[in-house]
């Protein structure tokens, strides 16, 4: 079955309908010209023919007629990015429009449209951690997930930034590496942790964990999503959440420990709220990661068969050019 790579038939019909115009026009000129002379025109019928059959077969080949579909190495040297999103009560705070966790969701949807190249995975964490996602290249299937974020996904409790963290250095395993000539142990694959959180953290200390992390060479980006100022936490009554005491709890951003794990894996901290926005920044030094481990993924192409009707074009046009046609006998 052929399909076309460029299938713009509106713009084909277009141009063949202007190029049969000019032809129609040039007809009627060389007969004017003809019988003013006295004189009939000779192999224009098959001029007019190679030339509507040299404009079809260019345009089919500006369309890209594919037939049948061939299996195409593709070498990559590409980053494993977990994204790690907090999901605890505290993110619905709205401090951040509309709430902090809606606000993050789409600002992670546009961040995974710019890693075509590269596996992306999803960790949802609270009072515990769970892999929502695990690594893809699928990134239509990372956004599904991200769309489904909500703050009631994990039991309610104090949240932990540790968790996740450890979830993701048990998912840090060597990926096969295809070098030629290599008979080396395969390297980790470049990794890189996005940390988006309003930073409360009534866990363990951070210091195992970082210090692996480290020595994994995988970074952490962290994103600090909410204000200073903070904000109350609306809970499914339509209240605001309260402590034991009955007292109203106001949830604010803590940079501490996001800054102390971007900081000691060579990461980045930016922040996220209605002043600033830095996803930005975020995506140009994830971008400049690069990947450490060469992979051959094997893809599905098809296969453009544009040369046939150029080919056929290009003897056409030289047919055209060596048939004359003689508007004045001798």
């Amino acid at each position: 079955m052929i399909t076309w790579a460029y299938p713009n038939f509106f713009a084909v019909g277009l141009t063949l309908a202007l190029a049969l115009l000019l032809l129609v026009g040039h007809w009627r000129r060389s007969s004017q010209l003809g019988r003013a002379l006295g004189s009939r025109p000779r192999h224009r019928g098959w001029k007019a023919v190679l030339r509507v059959l040299t404009g079809a077969t260019l345009l089919a080949a500006a369309l890209g007629p594919a037939l049948g579909v061939s299996q195409q190495p593709v070498r990559t040297a590409g980053k494993d990015v977990w994204l790690l999103v907090d999901v605890s009560r505290s993110m619905d705070a709205p401090d951040v429009a509309p709430t902090r966790l809606l606000r993050a969701q789409a600002e992670l949807q546009e961040l995974v449209a710019q890693f075509p190249a590269d596996r992306l995975g999803l960790v949802v964490f609270g009072a515990e951690a769970v892999v929502q996602c695990p690594l893809t290249y699928d990134q239509e299937a990372v956004k599904v997930f991200i769309s489904t974020l909500r703050s009631s996904l994990l039991p309610s409790g104090p949240t932990t930034l540790r968790a996740p963290l450890e979830l993701v250095l048990s998912r840090l395993t060597p990926a096969p590496v295809a070098l030629p000539q290599s008979t080396s142990a395969p390297l980790p694959r470049a990794t890189a942790l996005v940390v988006v959180s309003d930073g409360e953290d009534f866990g363990e200390n951070l210091e195992q964990p970082l210090r692996e992390l480290a020595r994994s060479g995988a970074r952490v980006y962290t994103v600090g999503v909410g204000t200073t100022e903070g904000a109350k936490i609306p809970n499914a009554s339509g209240g605001f959440v309260k402590d034991a005491r009955g007292q109203l709890v106001k949830s604010r951003l803590q940079e501490a420990p996001l800054l102390q794990l971007a900081a000691q894996t060579g990461g980045q901290y930016v922040e996220l709220n209605n002043q600033q926005n830095g996803f930005g920044p975020l995506l140009r030094s994830l971008r400049t990661m690069q990947g450490t481990a060469e992979q051959v993924r094997t893809v599905a192409v098809a296969d453009n068969r544009y040369r046939y009707p150029l080919a056929a074009a290009l003897l056409l046009l030289a047919l055209d050019i060596t048939l004359t046609v003689t508007v004045i006998r001798p």
